[in-house]
């Protein structure tokens, strides 16, 4: 199981810890232990669940509320009298009551999720791509074959490398997708080892990349940069060539990180 992976399904253990004992949650929260990085990012994710069950328990509800249940569970189609062309009462989940209930969850739930929906974003290329690698996201295009992945970012008119470390070729292709930075086209390519993870962001040269933040004036083959975030414990490494910018993100430790370059 992937790190990405286990986001997915940990995204749906609850706060309360009600889950621990579920056996399709017991990998995904055995890897959370046993991996640094991972197991910071379901920290973060258990505090904004709570934060979003502690917000939802403030919402008082209408009085009258338990009553207009009860009634609506035993009498759904009650008559208005026995008259000639009967109408009768509006549905239970209808009335006033329930949708008072209905739009204040919803206000509070598009609040505190707007930022976890919201693209990931980043002041630096360096930045965008570690958010969006710590928040997760969806690949586009699935396939172990790079030579297919690099045809369909073709397709989709993405930034191609030039050529990649000889050392990939000892890792697992995962898939791609593009994404959009500052009006930007960045292609993603992901990689797999171990259950180790390996995104590797290129972005052209020529849209104006130098500059902005680490590596600024860096020439080609002035040689990798490596740096470590202390937040998420990503690790990561930067170099350009003679069209691309890139910038590899990963899981894996940087011992690992400088041993495929």
């Amino acid at each position: 199981m992937s790190n990405n992976e286990a986001k997915f399904i940990l995204r749906a253990y609850r706060p309360s810890g009600r889950d621990a004992g579920d056996p399709a949650m017991a990998e995904a929260l055995k890897q959370a232990r046993h991996d640094p990085a991972l197991g910071a990012w379901f920290a973060r994710e258990q505090a904004h669940d709570a934060a979003v069950a502690a917000k939802l328990r403030e919402v008082a509800p209408p009085a009258g509320l338990r009553a207009a249940i009860l009634a609506g569970a035993t009498m759904s189609e009650q008559k208005t009298g026995a008259v000639a062309g009967k109408t009768r009462t509006q549905a239970w989940w209808r009335q006033p009551v329930w949708l008072a209930v209905a739009a204040a969850v919803a206000v509070v739930l598009s609040v505190l999720t707007w930022k976890r929906l919201t693209p990931a974003g980043g002041a630096t290329l360096e930045e965008f791509a570690v958010n969006n690698v710590d928040k997760g996201f969806r690949l586009q295009k699935h396939s172990a074959d790079v030579a297919v992945l690099k045809t369909w970012l073709s397709g989709q008119r993405g930034p191609l490398p030039e050529a990649l470390p000889a050392k990939f070729a000892e890792l697992r292709a995962l898939g791609c997708r593009t994404l959009d930075f500052k009006g930007r086209d960045v292609s993603l390519l992901c990689f797999e080892r171990g259950g180790k993870e390996f995104h590797v962001f290129v972005a052209r040269r020529e849209d104006g990349w130098r500059g902005t933040g680490a590596g600024a004036g860096e020439s080609e083959g002035s040689g990798p940069r490596f740096s470590e975030e202390a937040k998420s414990g990503l690790v990561t490494v930067t170099w350009i060539d003679a069209k691309n910018r890139y910038v590899v993100v990963s899981d894996a430790g940087m011992a690992a990180l400088k041993g495929l370059l």
